[in-house]
């Protein structure tokens, strides 16, 4: 029995540690390849440590290249859209959580039904209408796309968020003087305060690491992001791995940053949405 029960308790840490193992070996990696010259980034067999350490990769990222203005355009573009998605999303969760109108579980699905069609297919025919509306290759035209990609899982999220929410605080809202929409801006934003965050920090992890959308919907180097402009450094004859994970480590910060901030509001915003119709 107690064979059985060391076992029992021992699995799951292993198995954690196993999962933490796989997933920051490539990131330490990609550090240490960042800190390599050249030469050392390409010797067989590799290298597991830098054996002279430089940082002139940091320096050859900024000055050869863009970076500073693809680090602008992704800020930009990941932060509009985390903020247009949950601010809609709300909305649109809050909808669909306190009103009762015929087909309110149909069109739910439908939202939901949604994310299941691949991004490949999609965006050409945003390619078609941005162009269309004069808004290819723009702030606003990318800002659309993702926010059209997040949104769905961003109603939903807060659907669950707002399902948590207990209805006689609106009740109580409304008998103070408060609109239906002054009560869901003063009493039902601050309590899902958590579950914003978590959906925010979705929405802009997907617009951060996106190569795909950003690739067909803009030409030219102003309006590349972080991930177009790392691809940019992978060309048919040569790759400079040092660089390109330098750039690869400055890109990742920023997501990095924001959870190890965020990180308990993400939590407590899962938690918080975690609740069963």
């Amino acid at each position: 029995m107690r064979i059985g029960g060391k076992s029992r308790t021992v699995g799951p840490y292993l198995v954690i540690a196993f999962v933490c193992i796989f997933n920051m070996v490539p990131f330490l990696w990609m550090v240490s390849t960042s800190f390599k010259t050249y030469e050392e980034a390409h010797r067989i067999p590799p290298s597991y440590l830098p054996q002279n350490p430089t940082g002139e990769s940091y320096t050859q990222i900024f000055v050869w290249t863009n970076f500073p203005r693809y680090y602008l355009n992704s800020t930009i573009i990941s932060l509009g859209t985390a903020l247009l998605s949950t601010f809609v999303g709300a909305l649109a969760g809050y909808g669909f959580s306190r009103f009762k109108f015929p087909g309110r579980s149909v069109w739910i699905g439908v939202i939901i039904a949604t994310q299941m069609l691949p991004g490949v297919l999609l965006v050409g025919p945003y390619f078609k209408m941005l162009a269309a509306i004069r808004l290819y290759n723009t702030y606003p035209g990318l800002i659309l796309a993702f926010t059209t990609i997040t949104l769905p899982f961003s109603t939903w999220m807060m659907k669950g968020f707002i399902d948590t929410v207990p209805e006689e605080l609106d009740q109580a809202a409304l008998v103070d003087g408060c609109s239906t929409l002054g009560g869901f801006w003063r009493v039902i934003l601050p309590v899902i305060a958590p579950g914003m965050v978590a959906t925010m920090i979705f929405a802009f992890l997907l617009a951060w690491g996106d190569l795909l959308w950003v690739l067909v919907l803009t030409s030219g180097d102003n309006m590349a992001t972080v991930t177009l402009g790392l691809s940019r450094l992978v060309t048919q004859f040569r790759i400079i791995w040092p660089q390109l994970m330098a750039g690869s480590v400055i890109g990742a910060m920023p997501p990095l940053v924001l959870y190890l901030i965020l990180q308990n509001y993400l939590v407590k915003g899962l938690t918080a949405g975690a609740v069963k119709e």
